[in-house]
């Protein structure tokens, strides 16, 4: 048996925001990021649709990019203290994942972030309060999934927290909200879409479910991820629902070790000044892992038909393969991304001498692909690496060598 899980409504397209005036409650807690959301007036409009509801506002601020365990434990605390029966949750993926952490530490005051990493292991949550996800980017589909990112900075390590039980109740997918982002932010948000789309396609708990969405989300972002980037703003609304497609797909079949290898390598070089974005990350390493994953014959075959539905020939799978990591690699080149470590700059874009030195590199990697195999996402990869076979993969994604074991 399986299952699948979607919030229990969606609201979509331009001016869905509006809806909170007709949620139901007394209290209301708000979580933001660094900004935007106040910056462009929508923090501003969701407060006064609560209050237009009837309820109780406050409001959590500042979130931070890849947000810390102590971020999440200073917002449950002040949940704690107010009692909200609604979390609403805006912004980008970090403000949301974090909201959903307080969220648990919320109805189990008693709860370790250890607690919350075991996989599929939450309590039942709903016991205080409902939550609704808002999302202002273009990528982490965290409105719509059953997953969290939390970093602990202590050891250098994201955490994905993985449970049915933080599917948020209501998403709310605006276009309006994305089409403030920064060029930047829509290269990499949009290539995590990628990146969950096809992942979750060749995922081992793939289904006639989330085969569909997943398919459909590929092409939508082959037809309008370089436009949306280019300012296209009908392609940054198309874009907005492609992501959100990716996310029900990948939320229910699962990603595998790109994400595996970008979770475990993000913060692992914190102290050299910067983090590998998340986005960026999964574009560099995605066409690595296809060429490791294609060597099991049922992913290859799955492979062949995303790339039969981009249209980008090929008379075998073989072809095909080569074909999708072709475009795929191209494609990081249209948005300004590099295609390796060694040549990631501190500002995400390609560099001679990136901010990773190579020593420092070779010095990490054999906790980094320890900790990659022990990711909740490595379980459902269609080939499952060894320790070795995980170091040789990260130092392709180091170098940019051809992957040919």
């Amino acid at each position: 048996m399986a299952r699948f899980t979607l919030p229990r409504d969606l609201y979509h397209g331009k001016g869905a925001l509006e809806e909170l005036k007709h949620f139901e409650g007394k209290k209301a807690v708000v979580c933001v990021g660094g900004g935007s959301m106040k910056r462009f007036g929508f923090l501003d409009r969701a407060v006064s649709y609560l209050k237009e509801a009837g309820m109780e506002v406050e409001l959590i601020e500042g979130i931070e990019s890849d947000p810390s365990v102590e971020t999440v434990m200073k917002g449950a605390q002040k949940m704690i203290e107010f009692q909200p029966d609604w979390i609403i949750a805006m912004g980008g993926g970090s403000p949301i994942d974090a909201a959903k952490a307080m969220w648990i530490k919320y109805e189990y005051p008693d709860v370790t972030f250890e607690d919350m990493c075991k996989v599929f292991g939450l309590p039942k949550l709903r016991q205080k309060a409902h939550f609704c996800a808002i999302s202002s980017t273009s990528g982490t589909a965290t409105e719509v999934t059953a997953f969290s990112i939390i970093t602990d900075y202590q050891k250098g390590i994201k955490y994905p927290i993985a449970d049915f039980e933080i599917t948020p109740d209501v998403a709310i997918v605006d276009p309006d909200l994305a089409e403030t982002m920064p060029k930047k932010l829509v290269a990499h948000t949009g290539m995590d879409a990628m990146t969950h789309a096809i992942e979750a396609y060749v995922s081992t708990a793939n289904c006639d479910f989330t085969d569909p969405l997943a398919i459909h989300a590929i092409e939508m972002i082959m037809k309008d991820l370089i436009p949306s980037y280019n300012g296209d703003m009908t392609a940054r609304d198309n874009m907005h629902n492609a992501q959100c497609l990716a996310g029900m797909a990948f939320s229910n079949a699962l990603l595998g070790i790109v994400h595996s290898m970008a979770h475990k390598t993000g913060a692992a070089f914190a102290d050299y000044g910067a983090h590998i974005i998340h986005g960026a990350a999964n574009a560099m390493y995605l066409p690595k892992v296809i060429a490791f994953n294609a060597k099991d014959e049922t992913a290859k075959k799955r492979y062949g038909v995303i790339a039969d539905y981009m249209h980008l020939g090929g008379n075998n799978d073989d072809e095909k393969v080569q074909l999708l990591i072709k475009y795929l690699r191209n494609m990081n080149d249209e948005l300004n991304i590099p295609h390796c470590i060694k040549h990631y700059g501190p500002d995400s874009f390609p560099t001679e001498n990136g901010f990773v030195p190579e020593n420092v590199f070779l010095e990490r990697l054999p906790e980094i692909a320890k900790n990659a195999i022990a990711d909740a996402c490595t379980g459902s990869n269609p080939r499952q690496p060894s320790q070795e076979e995980m170091k040789k993969l990260l130092k392709c994604c180091y170098y940019d060598t051809e992957v040919d074991f």
